[in-house]
């Protein structure tokens, strides 16, 4: 399994994927808004999104994981 991390500190503003969907590497899963600014997480591997650890609204740290993908 792999998570895919914040690589900024901000607000989930977007979850762009649902549980089940398959993502292919460089997929935006989440928006995060930072500084007024709108930045995607892509991910990094592909797989299948077994778990989505993030509300939107919700502040996340550089670091923290988002969406989990098998």
């Amino acid at each position: 399994m792999t998570n895919v991390e914040a690589h900024i500190t901000g607000t989930v503003w977007k979850i762009e994927c649902k549980v089940g969907d398959t993502i292919a590497e460089g997929d935006t899963v989440v928006t995060l808004e930072s500084m007024k600014m709108e930045m995607p997480v892509e991910a990094e591997d592909e797989g299948t999104v077994k778990e989505i650890l993030c509300e939107e609204g919700q502040a996340v740290n550089e670091g923290d994981a988002l969406v989990v993908l098998e």
